[in-house]
């Protein structure tokens, strides 16, 4: 034991100079709140928080894994972030919830969270003022997109400022054995993700779809026979026991959020923006073949990449259909402006989503 007090006096010492260097780093983020506060300027800033990540990550030369040191910086931007000004970030609760569990890992710990029982409530409090930012479920891996969460971009003027990829881990939650369990609740995805799970283990158990998986847990911690499919923070946060862990039918599902606020993300270059848009065809559709080719084709001969295209009926009348698409590329460069202005003249409806920073492999 005695060979460890050098070592650990070294520990201490570093910690002094750490705390120190993390407050003077916070007094400098002050200082930009201030000034940004005088010019009306952004509080969060997707692109500069991106860039100073990649930085940070091109920096180490380990032991630590960069995945760590994202996470300690995502707090030490946190922490700036709300001596700049306290932002509150709207999710799809109740508390606890998968939303939760990502606006956590998006925006740390010193902000305010506002869990909303909806999407459109969600939208509806950033729209208003109520939420300076939310934090959206867009897309599962497994089960694909949450149609409410797209439909919802079609009235509103909310721009997507950001994106976070989290790897979704569901556990059985119940006071009751595994043998005794009657009716599973949860948000449907979540159910979907757990189906074959949940038909080998438990047959006769009635699947109910609830609100959230938060709430899921809340119904089962007061209901004989009841379990919950939710994530173990769920578990841990209303006091339930955890019966299986990990039964999601496949061990990378991964959900895709969406950051939404008033104003997208500027320009990071070099291949690492993404954007999204909804487009319509409206009677070019239905009456030319080879219509939706049309529509991409401004796109391919300029080299922008297609990542991901979904339809969704328009509602306004049958048939007819609005496309989402995420593309490389930030909407303010020549040849994404060149290829939207093409698209314009044959296209009634071109609406810009938002753009964003790519997600990064380091």
């Amino acid at each position: 034991m005695m060979d460890l007090e050098p070592i650990r006096t070294q520990i201490d010492e570093l910690d002094r100079q750490l705390v120190d260097i993390i407050n003077r780093r916070l007094m400098l983020a002050q200082k930009i709140g201030e000034i940004k506060r005088a010019t009306n300027g952004e509080i969060y800033v997707p692109e500069r928080e991106e860039a100073v990540l990649r930085k940070v990550v091109a920096s180490n030369t380990g032991p630590v894994k960069n995945e760590a040191l994202r996470a300690i910086y995502r707090e030490l931007m946190s922490a700036g972030i709300a001596l700049e000004k306290p932002l509150c970030i709207a999710y799809l609760g109740p508390e606890a919830s998968n939303t939760h569990a990502a606006a956590m890992k998006k925006f740390g710990a010193s902000l305010d969270y506002r869990a909303m029982d909806s999407v459109a409530g969600i939208f509806a409090a950033v729209e208003k003022g109520e939420a300076d930012y939310a934090v959206i479920p867009i897309e599962n891996s497994t089960e694909g997109s949450v149609r409410e969460a797209l439909d919802s971009f079609v009235q509103s003027d909310l721009k997507v400022v950001a994106q976070l990829y989290v790897e979704i881990n569901h556990a059985l939650i119940s006071n009751e054995p595994l043998e005794k369990i009657t009716t599973v609740y949860s948000k449907d995805q979540a159910l979907a993700q757990c189906r074959y799970w949940l038909q080998r283990h438990l047959p006769q158990a009635r699947l109910v779809e609830a609100s959230s998986t938060s709430r899921a847990v809340q119904i089962a911690a007061g209901e004989p026979g009841a379990a919950a499919v939710a994530g173990e923070l769920a578990a841990e946060f209303y006091g339930v026991p955890v019966v299986a862990r990990q039964i999601q039918d496949k061990t990378d599902n991964t959900t895709r959020f969406f950051i939404i606020g008033h104003k997208a993300a500027g320009p990071i270059g070099g291949g690492k923006d993404m954007s999204s848009f909804l487009i319509s065809l409206g009677d070019e559709a239905a009456s030319q073949s080879g219509s939706l080719l049309k529509m991409l084709m401004p796109l391919a001969e300029r080299g922008i990449n297609l990542s991901k295209i979904e339809s969704r009926p328009s509602k306004l009348r049958p048939w007819d259909y609005y496309f989402f698409i995420d593309v490389s590329g930030h909407y303010e460069d020549p040849p994404m402006q060149a290829a939207l202005a093409e698209l314009r003249e044959f296209c009634p409806l071109v609406k810009w989503l938002g753009s964003y920073p790519a997600v990064s492999s380091t």
